[in-house]
């Protein structure tokens, strides 16, 4: 019998072992969608293993057989205060869309978020925020007859290498070392204190850090810390992760300048300049075709400009989109 809509199909929540499921629809989606990411079924366990997601009371997905069609995933925010924005995530496959699958999925996603709200922070506001690729019309309908406003914009931005890197020297008082084991932590720290004046920004637990900034994609041959000579403190770093599914996908070697943070102390010194001048380097030395990273586009610290200066050109675009709890 043909599928005519999301009540043909059987829904139970994911499990880490739908990895394979999981990295086959999302390289559907994004091959539809004009993305660029490619998942492994490794890339999708980690993703499944996410501390933030409790998997058994938090997601929810779509199956036509064997066949994954559409999933969601809601993440929490453990250390939040203020407010609590509670990530959903997940898509439907290309070939299933228009079904009511997205709806459903949805409308089912904001009832988990506010269940997973209960649980880790029931006297915060509640957010929901959801985000999509700007290509992706569809998903802007669907988002509005739900009461989602769009509400911030991110800019993913690619840098060429070669002659476009610009020189940046090392700030005077301050030294540069590349990632340890033994300096991870300061890395930690300065990623959770020069974001804590970014919107929507919370700490990470030292488990998510674990999980999601220095797993097996981090590249420790390219990501550097800034530490001031004369007190030994931490000013600034780089953290960069590249992912081999998408080497594998496009024959394209990415270095994904995935945080760049500097202590509120040496702001305005040239850190961050110097800190991405020595990463771009290091990925070309390293054999790297090109560089990337995103930005948001209402940045404080006008890291856009900072960016730009450095060589990078915008690529494409995401929306976030927020739904009040």
């Amino acid at each position: 019998m043909a599928l005519e809509s999301a009540d043909d199909l059987s829904w139970r929540p994911l499990l880490v072992s739908d990895a394979e499921y999981v990295a086959d629809l999302l390289n559907a989606a994004e091959a539809a969608d004009e993305g660029e990411e490619n998942y492994s079924a490794e890339d999708a366990a980690e993703e499944l293993g996410d501390p933030n997601v409790d998997l058994a009371r938090a997601s929810i997905a779509a199956f036509d057989g064997d066949l994954l069609v559409g999933y969601l995933t809601v993440m929490v925010r453990p250390l939040a205060t203020g407010e609590h924005r509670v990530w959903a995530d997940g898509t439907v496959r290309p070939t299933h869309r228009r079904r009511g699958i997205g709806g459903r999925l949805l409308r089912e996603g904001i009832e988990l978020a506010r269940a997973a709200h209960e649980r880790v922070h029931p006297n915060l506001k509640l957010i929901i925020d959801v985000e999509r690729r700007d290509t992706v019309t569809d998903a802007r309908a669907l988002y509005e007859s739900l009461g989602f406003k769009p509400v911030r914009y991110f800019q993913h931005m690619r840098h060429p290498l070669g002659a476009a890197i610009a020189d940046a020297p090392v700030p005077a008082g301050l030294r540069l070392e590349g990632w340890s084991p033994e300096n991870d932590a300061e890395f930690h720290l300065i990623r959770d204190e020069s974001f804590r004046d970014h919107w929507g920004s919370t700490p990470v637990t030292d488990e998510a850090w674990k999980a999601r900034y220095t797993n097996r994609n981090m590249r420790p041959e390219i990501s550097f810390l800034l530490r001031d000579e004369a007190t030994g403190a931490p000013a600034g770093m780089v953290l960069t992760l590249s992912w081999d599914a998408d080497t594998e996908a496009t024959g394209v070697r990415d270095a994904h300048l995935l945080v760049i943070g500097t202590m509120r102390d040496y702001r305005r010194r040239g850190v961050a300049g110097s800190l991405i001048s020595r990463a771009l380097r290091a990925a070309e030395e390293h054999g790297y075709d090109r560089a990337s990273l995103g930005v948001d586009a209402a940045n404080p610290t006008g890291a856009f400009g900072v960016y730009e200066n450095a060589g990078f050109v915008p690529h494409q675009r995401r929306t976030r989109w927020a739904l009040d709890g």
